[in-house]
């Protein structure tokens, strides 16, 4: 082994592997995509490739090696298709011209240019047609140098037809290491690559099956069957063409031993026979004339290393005389080989035998097969990419197709259309998909309309549930409340009702939640509460037993925050209890609105046993009480600004002579000008109140009926 060539080729191929990674860190750093960023990449490695041209590694001292293919292959690849034929051409022409100006391998200069060229189309053509400026993957960037220098070995064989033992002894002796190590340097260069992107190598071999993708499986399952028949083809190739070369040499012989034979015949001049025997000097084939009594030699036509046949020879003779070609044996001290012979009968007396030995056809049938495996190689490499390419367009570009509008549809893009009419096994697999989402968006769309009337039913039952009749038989209040949910039924919900004669009680909650499961606990809260108050008890003692209620069966863990006071209509005093709930806002008649920072408890529906204290606000005539849920101050606009309490209760002091309808009227419209198109994302809850003199009616409920 040649271990100075195998040290100097891995040095070349690491530079190669080098010059890709910096070109590739530096085009990528810069954003280089213009074409003069391309034309300088493929002038880098022409240079590179010219560069090999001339400092080539002396191999049995009559060779040059080098990797000059990889340049224009990683130019292709990795970069542009403008480098990989920039690059080849360079290469590829200097190549031609180092050995038509400077004698450097003219054997083989056609050879040499005709494949560094044609590396750079391929590059260029693999990159645009199959990668489509993908990088390639490691094993097929293994697979592409070998068969660009597969078909390096092929040329010089081709173009030179004249000289082929000459060029059988370079492809001989250059194939496996030129082939090896551009195979290894283009496959260095794509984990370069890759390392430098940050990709993970994706040779697949230990992802899960389901993981690897359907190309990888079909080509896996194809280079298998591809190397399969390979290997059939070489077999049966060599088989007859080692047959053939057998049954040539028998043609030969026989031709010359029946010519012979004959032209003994003619003359029965034994003498003349021995003649024509000395005068052949046919190249790699033995004639001689041997005594049938004692196996000797009497005439050949070259030097062979015995001078007669041993009895076990000579029977050999005997028997197979004037039947056809058979093998024979020469044995003469350390002396050992089989020859294939034919002999005939000359006169009674003497055998005419005539030989060749295997080795003269075994050179010229192992120049014939390296051909033929080279010329195999490149068929079945272009049947496997043709297939591979063919397979990819056809079948697992569809299928991306078809699972991309799966993927939309499975989002939600219910209008997702399924449209690949490639073949007549896409469009029926596109039409079957198409009625089914069709299908599927009408089952949606009555599913939903059955949603929303269901849903239209709750929120009417759920608004009923509300008082809506603010006409009370009291006359010294203004009362008005008004809940907007979020969704079609929410969470939030108000109350007011008498306990006594002299007695209202008002309430505001909050529920955990949205939508229907809110709106069913606040059905179940709002009766609770309302069945504690009327049993006589005060505001701490009702939220106590409202809370105790609601944590039985409370499965789906949802509390509520609640206000509720108790007014006292002749003395306007009011019992209140917080349970985790908004502050009240409180006007006195000689002031402005003001946030009442009441004595906050736990939310109700949390745990069991927990103490309420209650407190209590009296109110003068005309006083004023605002209680409200936190979708008020936590409205948002587009910029996702809350609404805040000091913008509420500046709002409030703007109407505090008005009616409470026309005051909560007017902070709703004002927190929807607040919010213009931003989604309103809370329940929005507001009740209040205005205590005027006892006895005195107020003006603008003077016919009211009460309720």
């Amino acid at each position: 082994m040649d271990w100075e060539m195998l040290l100097k080729m891995s040095g070349a191929t690491l530079l190669y592997v080098l010059i890709t990674g910096i070109l590739w860190k530096v085009t990528h750093q810069k954003n280089a995509r213009g074409t003069g960023w391309k034309a300088a990449v493929g002038l880098i490695y022409g240079g590179c490739s010219v560069f090999a041209n001339h400092f080539g590694i002396p191999y049995y001292s009559i060779l040059i090696l080098n990797v000059r293919d990889i340049g224009p292959l990683a130019a292709g690849l990795f970069f542009s298709p403008l480098s990989g034929i920039i690059s080849g051409t360079i290469g590829g022409a200097e190549r031609i011209l180092a050995g038509e100006l400077w004698g450097i391998g003219t054997f083989t200069e056609i050879a040499c240019g005709m494949s560094t060229f044609l590396a750079g189309i391929l590059a260029a053509v693999m990159n645009r047609m199959v990668y489509q400026g993908r990088r390639p993957p490691l094993i097929p960037s293994f697979f592409l140098g070998a068969v660009t220098e597969v078909f390096h070995m092929y040329a010089v064989l081709f173009t030179n037809r004249d000289s082929m033992t000459q060029a059988y002894f370079v492809v001989e002796t250059a194939a496996i290491p030129m082939i090896s190590f551009t195979a290894a340097g283009l496959a260095l260069c794509s984990m370069a690559v890759r390392k430098l992107s940050k990709e993970t190598p994706d040779i697949g071999w230990r992802l899960p099956e389901e993981k690897i993708p359907l190309a990888t499986h079909f080509q896996r399952a194809l280079l298998g069957v591809t190397i399969g028949l390979f290997l059939i083809n070489f077999l049966i190739s060599y088989h007859l063409q080692k047959r053939l070369a057998y049954e040539n040499i028998a043609m030969q012989l026989d031709y010359y031993v029946y010519a012979k034979e004959d032209a003994y015949e003619d003359t029965g001049d034994l003498e003349l026979l021995r003649q024509s025997i000395r005068e052949d000097q046919t190249p790699d084939r033995y004639c001689m004339l041997i005594s049938a009594s004692d196996g000797r030699l009497e005439e050949t036509n070259g030097e062979l290393p015995l001078e007669r046949l041993d009895e076990e020879q000579m029977a050999i003779i005997r028997s197979n005389a004037d039947k056809g070609s058979f093998m024979l044996a020469l044995k003469s001290g350390d002396y050992d080989l089989n020859t294939v012979c034919r002999s005939v009968s000359v006169g009674s007396d003497h055998y005419l035998a005539a030989m060749m030995f295997p080795y003269a056809i075994q050179s010229d049938l192992e120049a014939r097969m390296y051909e033929t495996t080279l010329s195999d190689i490149l068929v079945f490499t272009v049947l496997f990419m043709l297939v591979s390419l063919l397979a990819e367009r056809l079948v697992v570009r569809n299928l991306h197709r078809v699972n991309t509008s799966l993927r939309k549809i499975t989002g939600g893009q219910l209008e997702e259309t399924v449209w690949v009419h490639t073949s007549a096994e896409f469009t029926e697999l596109s039409e079957d998909i198409n009625k089914t989402v069709a299908a599927l968006r009408g089952y949606i769309g009555a599913a939903e309309q059955r949603i929303r009337d269901e849903l239209k039913l709750a929120a009417a039952i759920q608004d009923s549930a509300l008082p809506k009749n603010f006409s009370l038989p009291s006359k010294n209040i203004d009362l008005y409340a008004l809940m907007t949910p979020a969704k079609q039924v929410g969470g939030d919900f108000y109350d007011f009702f008498y306990i006594a004669a002299d007695k209202l009680c008002l309430v505001i909650a909050d529920v955990s939640g949205k939508g229907v499961p809110a709106s069913l606990f606040m059905m179940r809260a709002m009766t609770a509460i309302k069945n504690a108050a009327r049993s006589g008890s005060g505001a701490a003692e009702v939220l106590m037993k409202v809370n105790n209620l609601l944590c039985e069966g409370n499965d789906a863990e949802m509390f509520v925050t609640v206000w509720i006071g108790i007014l006292n209509l002749n003395t306007g005093r009011m019992d209140c209890a917080n349970a985790g709930h908004e502050y009240p806002v409180v006007m006195r008649s000689d002031t402005g609105y003001e946030l009442l920072k009441d004595k906050h408890g736990l939310v109700l529906a949390a745990m069991t046993d927990i103490p309420v204290r209650s407190y209590e606000i009296q109110l003068n005539p005309g006083d004023r009480l605002f209680v409200y849920t936190d979708g008020v101050p936590e409205a948002i606009n587009e910029k996702e600004e809350a609404y805040g309490t000091d913008r509420l209760i500046s709002r409030l002091n703007r109407q505090k002579n008005s009616t409470q309808q026309k005051t909560l009227e007017d902070v709703l419209q004002d927190i929807r000008n607040f919010a213009g198109n931003a989604e309103q994302f809370d329940d929005i809850t507001m009740l209040g109140l205005t205590y005027t003199e006892p006895g005195r009616a107020n003006p603008e409920n003077r016919n009211a009926q009460g309720s």
